[in-house]
Formats: C-alpha cells, structure tokens, sequence
C-alpha cells in the first residue's frame, strides 16, 4: 500500500505527544492536509492554529523552544520556506532554537495545485541558513523513524513531507540515521543517488540497468543536511559516475549538495536529474513527473547513455 509521507507525520507525531508533553503542534489553518488534525484532536491543549499568518507561526514556535518545548510548525512547504524565510532565519536559525518545521505538500506531486504552491526550491533555501538540518524521507517507515529522531535532537529541522502515497523501499528492521545515507543496492559501473519519493525509482531503473548489463550502485540521501560525505566519496572513487534524482530544483537540492562534495573531494562526472530551472504547473502527479524526467525509464537511459560514452 502507498502511503504518503505526510500521513506518516500526522500518525508519528500523536505516539510522540503521548510520549513527550513537551511536545506542541502550530498550523497555519491546514490542519487536515497537513494530518496534524489528529494530534490536535487528541491533545487539544497543546495545539495552536495561528491561522493563515505563516511568519507568526514560526515566531510563536520560536518563543516556545525558548521555554524547553519542542514544537512542529506546520504548514505547506512553499508557504513555510517562501512566506516565513526571514523569521525562520533571525529568529530559528541564529539563535538556534530547537523548532522543527515539517513542511508538507512539496515538489511537483503537490499536482493539480498548480505551479504557484508546487514547492520545488524549499531544499535550496534551506540549505543556506546556518545551523539548519534538513531530512527529506523516502517512505512511511522511513519518515515515522526520522521525525521521531528530529524530535529528539536539538537545534532546528526542516522535515520535507509529500502529498502523493510512495511504496515502501524500507521494512522494520532498517534504522534510520541522521546524516546518514543508504547503501540499496551495490553497483560498480554507475553511482544513481536519490532522495524522498525518487529513491524508489531509481531502485526501479538498477533493476532495469542490471537487464542491461550495466550494475548500479543505488544510494538513499535522506539527510540533505549535514550530507554524507563518506559514502559519496566512496561511490565517487569506485563508480566515476554519479547520477542525482530529485523532486526538486536542480539549483540547490540534492544534486547541488552532492557536487559540493566531489568537487572538495573526488572530482567525477555528476548528472543532476530534477526540475531544469523553471516553475511547476498544474497536472497530474504522474504527468508532471514525466514532464520533468522524473521517472525510472528516464533514469535508466540517462544511465545508460553516460556508462557508454
């Protein structure tokens, strides 16, 4: 069954109110499609809907880490990282207040909603600010593991949420680690590195690569920030290329993150496959994501092309 990472936060974060009464929940007025109706029906006196007033919330959940609560903000991601940019800078990052900011509905598979809130630079602008972690899940267990996590560490983190149901790449016996990336699949010809809901099908392009004769390493990069230098390194040394996937921006997301560090380190060919500079639109999340080459066939013959050059 597909489930979408948003409903996974919605279901984690009432076990982690009933663990924890330092926990509190802010929305801006999306309570249901952000899945933190649940919580707020079960812990009422510690959920607070500063309405559609995005700069407030983060500010009132600022003032809360200041008194040792640990609050989510929550709101869709275009709204929590374009309309709150500033507060969350100077009054989240700077002075690094334990907030956590779970941003739903982000990238293209936002759909039908249009390009105006398909969030698809919210990783690029996070990545920017200074004492900011940044998780992007690749699937229920996966985001049930990571937000119980982020509510464990200290200082602020930006959990990237989607709206479309995504299968499961994970059982219950893997463990997430932050700053941590995922080894899936071991590959000698070719690197392919995704992260979220494009981890699945990157998976789904190595199997195809394999029928081809060509192996492919397949890595998970859940925490964006800080990213795994390590295994990036790694790949970059044995496999010599490295392709990137994402449902973001090419500008300043995942593939940006991983150029960062073979640059320093282990200089490699690096193909980054995502949104090509240019806004969303309103679509089917399927429609959109072959538009944009985010699907396994594209993946497969981008990998195919580079390994035979």
């Amino acid at each position: 069954m597909n489930i979408a990472t948003r409903e996974s936060y919605g279901n984690i974060l009432i076990e982690l109110g009933g663990e924890n009464q330092n926990i509190v929940v802010l929305d801006a007025d999306l309570s249901k499609s952000t899945k933190t109706a649940g919580f707020a029906k079960k812990f009422p006196e510690r959920f607070i809907n500063a309405g559609i007033a995005e700069q407030n919330l983060m500010g009132m959940a600022a003032g809360l880490a200041t008194t040792g609560k640990i609050p989510f903000a929550s709101t869709f991601a275009v709204f929590a990282t374009g309309r709150a940019f500033e507060v969350i800078r100077n009054s989240i990052c700077y002075p690094n207040l334990n907030v956590k900011i779970a941003a739903t509905h982000a990238g293209l598979t936002v759909g039908e909603d249009g390009g105006s809130h398909q969030s698809i630079e919210d990783i690029a602008i996070m990545r920017s600010l200074p004492n900011m972690s940044i998780i992007v899940p690749a699937d229920d267990i996966e985001a049930r593991q990571a937000i119980r996590v982020a509510a464990n560490m200290q200082g602020p983190v930006y959990l990237r949420l989607g709206r479309l149901g995504v299968p499961n790449i994970f059982d219950s016996n893997d463990t997430f680690t932050f700053g941590k990336g995922n080894l899936l699949k071991k590959g000698e010809d070719i690197t392919i590195i995704g992260t979220g809901m494009m981890t699945h099908r990157c998976l789904e392009a190595a199997d195809q690569l394999e029928k081809a004769g060509i192996h492919a390493r397949v890595i998970n990069i859940s925490t964006i920030k800080p990213i795994d230098e390590e295994i990036i390194i790694q790949a970059a040394q044995e496999t010599k290329h490295i392709i990137t996937v994402e449902e973001h921006s090419i500008i300043g997301g995942l593939g940006s993150a991983v150029c960062d560090v073979v640059t320093n380190y282990c200089p490699v060919q690096v193909i980054k496959i995502g949104v090509n500079d240019q806004f969303g639109e309103s679509g089917t999340p399927e429609e959109l994501l072959t538009k944009h080459g985010l699907t396994s066939e594209n993946i497969y013959h981008t990998a195919k092309r580079v390994v035979n050059i």
